[in-house]
């Protein structure tokens, strides 16, 4: 009786540790975003790319000539507005955005959207707590988002009072992080 116990409990111990390697590489698979997976050994212009949800974003951001930019070491945080997110603003904006004349304010704004260092929902948590409830960002045109925490998930407010919700934080790149935001931010 004691063998079969012994077998018994083997088996019941390799099926839970089975059962928690399955979990745990679960967790770690990388998160899909407009239907594609993105890898953390790539960058934010090679993940965006895949990212059916975040075409305009990636058209702007060769319109405005940052590729580069964001193919660079950085590390960058970046708050990715949705193709959705860019369907709210006034109609014409983003054509009109795109046009060579216009580089300028379009440069601004994308670089809104982009902060310097590596920022994780945790690390953004911390600031907001630290700063009671509000969160001041530097962002590499300028400007200042001020995060806070509302039900639960991390809100933008951008310089005009325009917010924005954190639908998909924590994007891993090689070169930063992602966060898939539901609107576009406007600096002043």
């Amino acid at each position: 009786m004691l063998r079969r116990n012994g077998i018994f409990t083997a088996t019941i111990l390799s099926a839970a540790l089975a059962m928690t390697a399955a979990v745990a590489h679960a967790q770690k698979k990388d998160p899909n975003v407009g239907g594609a997976p993105m890898f953390p050994t790539k960058n934010i212009v090679q993940n965006a790319v895949n990212s059916k949800d975040h075409t305009t974003l990636v058209a702007a951001v060769k319109a405005a000539g940052l590729v580069d930019t964001l193919e660079s070491a950085g590390p960058f945080t970046v708050f990715a507005p949705t193709n959705e997110a860019f369907d709210k603003l006034p109609a014409g904006t983003v054509q009109t955005l795109l046009k060579p004349e216009n580089k300028g304010e379009l440069v601004k704004i994308l670089t809104y959207h982009v902060v310097a260092g590596r920022l994780s929902s945790k690390d953004l948590m911390k600031q907001i707590k630290k700063g009671n409830g509000k969160a001041m960002l530097k962002t590499v045109s300028g400007g200042t988002l001020t995060a806070t925490m509302a039900e639960g998930k991390i809100m933008l407010t951008d310089e005009k009072g325009g917010m924005a919700t954190v639908t998909i934080p924590n994007v891993y790149q090689s070169n930063g992080v992602i966060h898939v935001i539901n609107a576009v931010l406007l600096p002043n």
